[in-house]
């Protein structure tokens, strides 16, 4: 029974058995393909095509550049200059081997000080070591910081030339903040360097430390801490620069121990050690302003000929200029206009010239302020309508 069903049970088997065949499989065509499409081989071969006739084309094209626009066709070729190879900036190897307060000597007889106004310190130590024994300029030692910095406007008034101060960190430094602040409100040129803790210290609480750049931001024209010594000469002539330019006032260099010193051991720029002159276009701007100034006089001229009751009211800027003084008495004389002055600006005419009106103001003569109010002219130099002067604008010379 067993022996019969075995054949029939193998033969049941052998017809579900896979069949392989050895020739290719059709491979299945997706319907929304196109009829003959490229495979990647031939888009390949295509791409190498395309690119070998580019080649030959190429090759057996004519050699010659081809013209180029007419804007750079050049019929003389000796128009056409060479590249200038780069020039490196002249060096000032005088420096090298100076520490910062020998460095600070330097430029101070370079910038001509002849006198300087401090009270030394820990900080500043360096820089009063370097000018101890030096005969080039005078050192006064007033009894307190801030009486060196009011001399040194008194020496600015008197001679032109900016007042120098040199004074240590912390206390040293805020004691300037006063005459700074009164230098910039009358335009004194002055030029302050007070020393500082070491870069390395600061903000750290050292002793005598203090923000002084923060501090004087408010009182100065500019205000600048050296950082590197190689810097330092640069520093001092941009200070000088700006402390007597435009309407001058006080600048301050912050000078920290470990900078002054420092000891320079490389050539520095000749153009940083050199004290600044007036660019080129400076000097164009001067001439396009006396040009516009020129023709302001003249339009002066005419208001003063044709004015009744004119008055000169003449400030501080009258004192800035050496020849001030003496061409505001030929205007006066030539013009016969009386003149009233400020505060500020006393000594620029002579008290006892029967034309002068003395000082005006709120402390100042009553027939110098009736002038003003009955003037039909104010010829205005070297002065600012401060409110000292003119109390209640609106009621003020109607």
């Amino acid at each position: 029974m067993l022996s019969s069903q075995a054949p029939n049970r193998a033969l049941r088997l052998s017809l579900r058995a896979r069949h392989f065949s050895t020739s290719r499989p059709v491979a299945a065509v997706s319907p929304y393909r196109s009829a003959n499409p490229a495979t990647k081989s031939q888009k390949k071969v295509e791409k190498r095509e395309q690119s070998t006739a580019a080649a030959t084309q190429a090759a057996h094209s004519s050699p010659a550049r081809t013209v180029p626009s007419p804007a750079f066709n050049r019929s003389v070729k000796e128009d056409v200059q060479p590249l200038q190879a780069f020039r490196q900036p002249e060096m000032d190897h005088s420096f090298v081997g100076m520490n910062g307060g020998q460095i600070f000597h330097e430029m101070m007889l370079r910038h001509g000080v002849k006198h300087v106004f401090g009270y030394p310190g820990g900080a500043i130590l360096p820089v009063f070591d370097a000018i101890y024994n030096s005969e080039a300029f005078d050192f006064i030692l007033p009894r307190h910081e801030q009486g060196a910095g009011h001399m040194a406007e008194g020496y600015a008034r008197a001679c032109g030339k900016p007042g120098v101060v040199l004074v240590t960190s912390g206390p040293g430094a805020t004691n300037v903040i006063t005459p700074m602040q009164d230098a910039l409100m009358d335009g004194t040129p002055m030029v302050v360097f007070c020393g500082q803790v070491p870069t390395t210290a600061i903000g750290s609480d050292a002793f005598q430390e203090a923000d002084v750049i923060g501090i004087s931001r408010a009182c100065t024209k500019w205000n600048v801490m050296v950082k590197n010594i190689a810097e330092l000469p640069r520093r001092i002539n941009e200070a000088f620069e700006i402390a007597t330019s435009g309407r001058p006032g006080p600048v301050l260099v912050d000078l920290p121990k470990d900078v002054t010193g420092a000891m320079l051991n490389r050539p520095i720029p000749m153009s940083s050690t050199l004290p600044t002159h007036p660019s080129a276009a400076s000097l164009a701007a001067k001439d396009l302003s006396r040009k516009q100034l020129d023709s302001a006089i003249s339009r002066t001229a005419d208001l003063i000929n044709m004015a009744k009751k004119p008055v000169i009211y003449c400030g501080a800027g009258i004192l800035g200029h050496p020849d001030g003084p003496q061409l505001l008495k030929e205007l006066s004389e030539k013009a016969q206009i009386p003149v009233t002055t400020t505060l500020q600006g006393l000594g620029a005419y002579d008290e006892l010239d029967p034309k002068a009106l003395h000082m005006l103001g709120m402390h100042g003569s009553a027939f110098a302020n009736m002038s003003m109010q009955e003037a039909d002219l104010i010829l205005a130099l070297g002065a600012r309508f401060d409110d000292r002067i003119t109390g209640h604008v609106p009621r003020f010379a109607p």
